[in-house]
């Protein structure tokens, strides 16, 4: 019963939430929020000792049953879906915004994300994932402005549009193999005869799952719905710091189950690549706090990406890794963009100064999200982007990844401009619950950081360790991008109109359609091609 715990808690709570409008519920939300981070602790301590749990909804046989399966990696993200959550709880507890509808959307939101974790089942992953849609679009359209209603709306038709692939992939396979559950499918992929055949129902899934994770060129409605202007900042890191993680997860398991038949890793690299170059290139070009750290949502998907498809064993765990260390420095930056904008009534970075006087305490925390985003030594994203990288060493790839990390120190640095001044205006006064939410996310940066290998070694039953010769070689070329890219910056870059005037992509829903057909066309070709 421990699985439907995670998903029948949150959604029981969240309707009794709403029938009660009582400000005293806010409370028992954030205290069922502890339950349930320690209920799934416990859940992947049995996992490590028991192996994989699995349960079939209503006791039916696993090819008719609608199944949920939790083993180390599902288990881990139970962890961090709880403890995300519970940050946001934390962050936004006095907030006038955390109504009993807010709350009870948050709660059933929370639920669908943990029910695509925990599901084996194609056609259940779909429902859910349309659902899950549906309630992020309403909490991004919450307070009911124009900007945050085309957002929305946007957002709604076109994933409802990807996820459409995604069903029609679903009947091909069910045609093919007579069953829904992931498992079986990849067991049965083996002794396909004819791979080729296979070739429409890989397009047709892998289009809807890489727009869900905002891969070249189907990422275009992330940053309007990451960062809306009107979005509870709350939202947005629910957004990029964890529901984004669902098209990643998504991504893992369809690869798994189509391997044995189709492995197109090659291309997905380059797609990679590709993503994590046009993500920093485009924060480069950005004014508003909250569009910088959108894309560099984008850019890092990328990163994650190449560690998952470039095949080599260390890769893959850091891709992983990468997984769980971005959903923690960037929803301490959506926490961080959220006061700035809430203190200083501006999203446009040139107009914000003397951040670091006005707000210190504040300032350090989110000194350590940056240094985690950058990969400077000892910071959790060192130790991911060690493992992509000791994967990559010798290939062309390497060198494109230290393109992609070289890049996004240069964003950074423009984006560390709202730091100096001398905060003529006084000390800002940040609430308690705000600053105990980025305390303990600031923590986690270092923490994880230092037990990364820990994290692999749970996760993946493999013991690895950090070679010192070769996380001193990334230290140093981080230092040497950080030198040159402040050079860079400062000489050449500062002064171009890009990064003076910025840009924008505007792309309306006729013009996604066109980019996720051709995706589709482009994976259609090249799988064929391959085979």
């Amino acid at each position: 019963m421990i699985l439907y715990s995670f998903i029948i808690i949150p959604l029981a709570a969240g309707i009794l939430i709403y029938l009660v409008p009582k400000r005293q519920m806010i409370r028992f939300a954030f205290l069922l929020q502890l339950g349930l981070l320690g209920l799934s602790a416990y859940n992947f301590i049995m996992i490590r000792l028991e192996g994989p749990r699995e349960m079939v909804l209503g006791g039916f046989e696993i090819i008719a049953g609608i199944s949920l399966r939790c083993d180390t990696l599902s288990g881990a993200l139970l962890i961090l879906t709880a403890f995300i959550f519970t940050m946001c709880y934390i962050f936004g507890l006095m907030d006038r915004l955390m109504s009993n509808l807010f709350i009870f959307l948050f709660l059933v939101l929370q639920a669908l994300v943990t029910t695509i974790f925990l599901s084996r089942d194609l056609f259940n992953i779909y429902v859910v994932t349309e659902v899950s849609t549906i309630i992020v679009a309403v909490l991004i359209m919450f307070k009911k402005d124009s900007r945050s209603i085309y957002d929305g709306m946007l957002y709604l038709i076109t994933n409802i549009a990807a996820m459409t692939f995604f069903l029609f992939g679903t009947a091909f396979i069910y045609k093919s193999f007579g069953t829904l559950d992931i498992d079986m499918i990849e067991a049965k992929m083996h002794a396909v005869a004819n791979p080729k055949a296979l070739i429409l129902p890989f397009s047709l899934i892998m289009t809807g799952v890489c727009l869900k994770c905002a891969f070249v060129p189907l990422f275009s409605w992330l940053p309007k719905a990451h960062a809306t202007p009107s979005a509870p900042s709350i939202v947005s890191v629910i957004l990029s710091g964890l529901y984004v993680k669902c098209g990643i997860y998504m991504f893992i398991r369809m690869r798994e189950m189509f391997m044995p038949a189709i492995a197109i890793d090659e291309v997905f690299l380059y797609i990679g690549i590709a993503t994590g170059i046009a993500g920093f290139v485009m924060a480069m070009a950005q004014k508003d706090i909250k569009l910088i750290l959108a894309y560099h949502t984008i850019s890092q998907m990328g990163l994650i990406l190449m560690g998952i498809s470039y095949g080599n064993q260390f890769s893959y765990y850091g891709g992983v890794l990468h997984l769980f260390n971005h959903a923690i420095f960037k929803s301490l930056l959506f926490f961080f963009a959220g006061i700035i904008i809430s203190k200083y009534k501006t999203r446009d970075i040139t107009k914000i100064r003397g951040v670091f006087k006005r707000m210190p305490y504040v300032s350090v925390m989110a000194f350590a999200a940056m240094l985690g985003i950058t990969g400077a030594p000892l910071f959790n994203g060192s130790v991911s982007k060690y493992f992509i990288e000791s994967g990559l060493e010798g290939s062309i790839v390497e060198y494109e990844f230290i393109l992609i990390s070289a890049g996004t120190i240069i964003s950074f640095i423009k984006f560390s401009q709202i730091f100096p001044g001398n905060g003529s205006e006084g000390k800002i006064r940040v609430d308690r619950w705000k600053k105990a939410a980025v305390t303990i996310m600031g923590f986690m940066c270092i923490a994880m950081g230092l037990g990364g290998t820990i994290i692999i070694g749970a996760v993946f039953n493999y013991e690895v360790s950090i070679n010192a010769a070769g996380y001193a070689r990334n230290a140093a070329i981080f230092l040497i991008s950080l030198a040159g890219g402040y050079f860079l910056y400062t000489k050449y870059l500062k002064k171009t109109r890009f990064i003076r005037e910025g840009i924008s992509i505007e792309l309306g829903v006729n013009e996604i359609g066109i980019c996720i057909a051709g995706f589709f066309a482009f994976i259609t070709a090249a799988a064929y091609l391959i085979k």
